[in-house]
C-alpha cells in the first residue's frame, strides 16, 4: 500500500491561502466601511447642505418680504443634536437647537436631598442672540437648528456651533473647555452678515436663568441668593434678595447669578454699556415644595464691528467658594457678599483664611470652636477692663441708689451728683456698653460670615447634619410665626448661655428704674428669647459660635472675679479715691456746664 505523505506544496498553497484571506478583511472590508462611511458622510453633508439651503431661501424670504414669518420654522428640517463634554469636575449637555448649553452637572456635589446637583437641566436656563435684520424683522438664534463640529486642541476640548445662513455668512457660539476647572471660554462671532445685519441693528444677548433649590430651608437660601454685577472697574452692586428688582447698569464687567453656596457667572472680555437685569423671586411659602428660588435674566448689548458680531466672554459654573473664584481674574470672588465696609474686611482678610486654615486640619464644628475661642482670647481684655468697671460700679450701687432717692423730684441735680460719685470712685458705667460696641463688628461680621462659608455646606457635627443650615431635633406638626417648623437645640443652648451672661454681666451695675423709665432688666432679659426665635431658622454654625462664646466669656468673668481681681481692693481702692481732690477732665466739664445751664435756666422759669 502507497505511504500517503504530505506535500509541501500543498502546505504553502494552503498557508498563502490563509495569508490572503487574512489581507483581504483587513484590507478590504476596512476599505469598504470607510467608503461607507464617506459615503454616509456625503450623503450627511448634502443633506445638511440641502437643509441649509432652505435655511438659506427662508431667510431670504425674510429679507425680500415685509410680512411676518415665524421664525421659529426656519431651519426646522434639521434635527436637533446632543452634546456632551466632561472634564473632571463638570459635564456639560449642549444642543444643536439653539446651539447653547442645556444640561450642566458639578460632579463632586449634591444636593440636599442627596442627588446629583444640576444648575443647568430641563431648560431652567436660556442663552439665545437676538438681532435686527435690514427690513426691520428681528431673529432670534434659539429657533434654530445648528451644525457643530469639535476639537481637541492642548488641554481643551472645542465645541463650535454655527447657524449657516447662506455660503459664506453664518453666526457661531464657540465654547472652550479644559480639562478641569469650572471656567469655560465662550465666544459669539458672525460671519458675511454685513448684507443681513446694519450697523445700526440692535444685537443682544439674552441670558436667563432659574436657580434651582439647594438647600432644605429655601427661605434661608433665597437671602443669600442674588444677582450680582460688577461696574466701573471694581465697583459691585446686586437686587434685591427679598423681592422682585430690576435695574439697569454701564460698564460692566461681569454678571453672577448666585444659588446661595453655587454660582453662575458671565465675564465679559471688555465693559458693556446698557446691560438690563431683573431678579424675580419664584416661591410663596416655606411650607411649600418649590423646585426653584428665582428666576434672573439679564440683556446684553453687543457692539457691532463693520456690521459684524465679535465678543469674547468666560463663564464660571461652580461652587461659591472664596479660595476657588480667588484663582480666576476680574475679582469675580467680590459675588460673594462679605459685608459692607469693616465687616467685609474683617470677613475677607481674617475670618475666611483664618476659618480655611483651621478647616484642612480639623472638622468644620471643631474649627468654629476654634475659631470661638481665638476671638474671646482676643477680646479678653475687654472683658477684663469691663469687669473691673463693673466691680467699682457695684461698690458705689448703694450710694447711687441713696442718691436716686434723695433727688428724685431733680433730674439735673441727681445727674449732677450721681457724675460727682462717679469720677471720685474711678467707675465708668459707659464701660459696661464698650463690649457690646468692639463686639458689634464682630458680630455682624461673623453674621455675614457663616451663611455664606462654603466649607461649611454639607459638614456636621455632633447632631446636627449640616453646619451651614438648622439643626432639627424634632419636626413640628404646625409652623410658628418667626419660629418655624422644626426644634433646634443649637439655638436654645446658646439662648440659655445669652441669659446667663446677661445677667452676670447686668446684675453688677443695674440701677433702680427712673421714673418713666422702662425696666432695663426686663428688656435685657427679652434679648435671648428673641435670639431663640431668630436663630432656629438661621447656620447652626452661628448658634454654636454665639454658644461656645458665651460660655468662654462667663468662664472669663468667673476668672477674673475669683482669681485675678480682689473685690475688697478695689472697695478700699474707690474709698480713697474719695478722699482725693476731684479733677474733671475736657467732657465732665462740658457735661457740668451744660447742668448748670439747664439748672440756671430752670430757676428763671421757676421766677417767672
Amino acid at each position: 500500500m502507497e505511504e500517503n505523505k504530505l506535500d509541501i506544496y500543498q502546505i504553502i498553497g494552503f498557508l498563502f491561502l490563509i495569508a490572503a484571506v487574512f489581507w483581504w478583511f483587513n484590507v478590504t472590508i476596512p476599505n469598504l466601511e470607510q467608503n461607507a462611511l464617506e459615503e454616509k458622510e456625503i450623503i450627511s453633508q448634502t443633506n445638511i447642505e440641502e437643509k441649509n439651503n432652505n435655511l438659506i431661501k427662508d431667510v431670504t424670504e425674510i429679507i425680500n418680504s415685509n410680512n411676518n414669518i415665524n421664525s421659529s420654522a426656519i431651519g426646522s428640517e434639521l434635527e436637533s443634536e446632543e452634546i456632551i463634554i466632561e472634564n473632571e469636575d463638570v459635564i456639560f449637555k449642549f444642543n444643536t437647537k439653539g446651539g447653547s448649553l442645556t444640561e450642566l452637572q458639578l460632579k463632586d456635589f449634591v444636593d440636599y436631598k442627596g442627588d446629583d446637583l444640576f444648575l443647568v437641566k430641563n431648560n431652567n436656563q436660556n442663552i439665545s442672540l437676538t438681532f435686527d435684520l435690514i427690513n426691520g424683522n428681528k431673529l432670534n438664534t434659539s429657533d434654530y437648528n445648528f451644525v457643530y463640529e469639535t476639537e481637541k486642541k492642548g488641554r481643551e476640548n472645542i465645541l463650535k456651533m454655527s447657524l449657516i445662513v447662506s455660503e459664506g455668512q453664518s453666526i457661531s457660539f464657540e465654547y472652550k473647555i479644559p480639562e478641569s476647572g469650572y471656567m469655560i471660554e465662550f465666544s459669539v462671532k458672525s460671519y458675511g452678515m454685513s448684507s443681513l445685519i446694519s450697523s445700526e441693528s440692535n444685537v443682544n444677548l439674552n441670558w436667563s436663568l432659574d436657580a434651582f433649590r439647594q438647600a432644605k430651608s429655601i427661605d434661608y437660601e433665597n437671602r443669600y441668593s442674588q444677582l450680582m454685577y460688577q461696574y466701573d472697574g471694581d465697583e459691585t452692586d446686586y437686587l434685591s434678595s427679598y423681592s422682585d428688582d430690576d435695574d439697569s447698569e454701564d460698564s460692566i464687567s461681569w454678571i453672577s447669578y448666585g444659588q446661595h453656596f453655587f454660582n453662575s457667572i458671565l465675564v465679559f472680555d471688555s465693559p458693556i454699556d446698557k446691560v438690563q437685569f431683573e431678579s424675580k423671586k419664584l416661591f410663596e411659602d416655606e411650607s411649600k415644595e418649590s423646585l426653584f428660588t428665582k428666576n434672573y435674566s439679564s440683556l446684553i448689548p453687543l457692539s457691532l464691528s463693520g456690521s459684524e458680531i465679535n465678543k469674547q466672554m468666560k463663564w464660571y459654573f461652580g461652587p461659591n467658594d472664596y479660595d476657588i473664584l480667588n484663582q480666576y481674574e476680574n475679582k469675580i470672588y467680590d459675588s460673594i457678599y462679605f459685608g459692607w465696609g469693616i465687616f467685609g474686611m474683617i470677613n475677607r482678610f481674617i475670618y475666611f483664611p483664618f476659618f480655611g486654615f483651621l478647616s484642612k486640619y480639623f472638622s468644620a464644628g471643631l474649627a468654629v470652636i476654634l475659631m470661638t475661642i481665638a476671638t474671646r482670647l482676643v477680646m479678653s481684655p475687654v472683658t477684663y477692663k469691663t469687669y473691673v468697671s463693673q466691680a467699682r460700679m457695684k461698690v458705689i450701687k448703694p450710694e447711687i441708689t441713696e442718691l436716686n432717692e434723695k433727688f428724685k423730684n431733680d433730674a439735673v441735680k441727681r445727674q449732677q451728683e450721681t457724675m460727682k460719685l462717679y469720677n471720685k470712685a474711678g467707675a465708668n458705667p459707659l464701660l459696661g456698653c464698650i463690649p457690646a460696641l468692639l463686639q458689634l463688628p464682630v458680630f455682624y461680621a461673623l453674621f455675614c460670615f457663616f451663611p455664606i462659608a462654603y466649607q461649611l455646606r454639607g459638614k456636621s457635627f455632633l447632631w446636627a447634619e449640616d453646619l451651614s443650615s438648622y439643626d432639627t431635633i424634632a419636626e413640628l406638626p404646625f409652623s410658628i410665626p418667626f419660629y418655624g417648623d422644626h426644634i433646634s437645640l443649637l439655638p436654645i443652648l446658646a439662648s440659655i448661655a445669652i441669659f446667663f451672661y446677661t445677667k452676670m454681666s447686668s446684675g453688677a451695675q443695674m440701677q433702680t428704674s427712673q421714673p418713666g423709665m422702662p425696666n432695663m432688666k426686663y428688656i435685657m432679659y427679652l434679648m435671648p428669647v428673641m435670639m431663640l426665635f431668630f436663630f432656629n431658622n438661621y447656620a447652626s454654625a452661628f448658634s454654636l459660635y454665639y454658644f461656645i462664646s458665651n460660655i468662654l466669656t462667663i468662664l472669663i468673668m468667673i476668672s477674673i472675679k475669683y482669681f485675678i481681681i480682689d473685690e475688697e481692693k478695689i472697695r478700699l481702692q474707690v474709698q480713697e479715691n474719695k478722699k482725693k481732690p476731684t479733677k474733671q477732665n475736657r467732657f465732665q466739664r462740658k457735661m457740668k456746664e451744660m447742668m448748670d445751664e439747664v439748672e440756671k435756666q430752670k430757676k428763671l422759669q421757676g421766677k417767672k
